[in-house]
């Protein structure tokens, strides 16, 4: 796609319908409550960075994690390496035992409510981040407790990661499907509307998707076209899965360890990343 000849407002605005189209939880009626170009704006903000970049990932499911989240985090993960910056998965156990091998990864812990802000603040400080992404990750409701869409406090199993957004000094970027996640602060009267305990903490850009894991294709997307080069083209969700699966993820919807994204199979994903691809090339 050329870049002269590209409105890239109404490209971001094709790319924000199409994340929301099959709208399973209600992202499409909060989807045009957001200020028109939010994935051209984040897309601008991380094509820009070239130091350390922290994205906060990973919903507890039972004992163990979803693979809604984590799969966009590698992939932004991957997409921030290939442009130059240093991305650093933020996340508690256990995912963080599952990727800290492979990926750089900050551990954060759980029952530490006393100490969240000071712990962020130390964090920020040695890490010094450009930008602060979430994808998937729960948010404080009113009571500063954690509730997964069932309704059940998780609050004893989920580390926090709200500080981190609220202390930074940087731009921050939250993505989310349901409600409940980091970000959804930014739209709390018609998230409350919805059959979710809403979320309160706030960021610079929300982006809200069918499952979160797509809103990191969209941004690809986006990024693709300001940068002049195809950035899907190797897109491969399907082997990311396995790598998750392998490490003992589940499906958020279903709590089974399959490759499947909020109930959802894999071909959903592959689907949406031919037709952001026709979008842009």
């Amino acid at each position: 796609m050329s870049a002269q000849c590209t409105d890239y407002l109404a490209l971001s605005q094709k790319i924000e319908r199409l994340l929301v189209r099959q709208n399973p939880r209600g992202m499409a009626t909060l989807q045009p409550l957001l200020r028109p170009g939010y994935i051209m704006r984040a897309a601008r903000l991380i094509n820009q960075c070239r130091g350390n970049v922290l994205i906060g990932t990973g919903f507890p499911v039972l004992d163990t994690f979803e693979t809604d989240g984590p799969v966009g985090a590698i992939a932004l993960y991957q997409m921030l390496e290939a442009l130059g910056a240093t991305p650093i998965i933020v996340c508690g156990n256990p995912l963080y035992s599952a990727l800290k091998q492979e990926y750089r990864c900050h551990q954060i812990t759980v029952n530490q409510y006393h100490a969240l802000s000071a712990i962020a603040e130390k964090a920020l400080a040695e890490l010094q981040p450009q930008l602060v992404i979430c994808i998937e990750r729960p948010g404080f409701n009113a009571q500063q407790r954690y509730f997964n869409m069932r309704g059940e406090d998780i609050s004893a199993r989920c580390a926090s990661f709200d500080y981190f957004l609220n202390l930074a000094t940087c731009p921050t970027i939250a993505i989310g499907d349901g409600g409940n996640e980091i970000g959804m602060g930014n739209l709390q009267q018609a998230v409350s509307q919805l059959n979710i305990t809403p979320a309160v903490t706030e960021c610079d850009e929300l982006i809200v998707a069918d499952v979160s894991n797509w809103a990191a294709w969209g941004i690809a997307a986006m990024l693709s076209a300001l940068r002049g080069q195809d950035l899907l083209k190797h897109a491969n969700p399907l082997a990311i899965l396995q790598y998750l699966s392998s490490k003992g993820s589940v499906d958020g919807v279903t709590r089974l360890n399959t490759l499947t994204e909020d109930g959802l199979a894999h071909t959903e994903g592959l689907n949406l990343i031919n037709d952001l691809r026709a979008l842009t090339y």
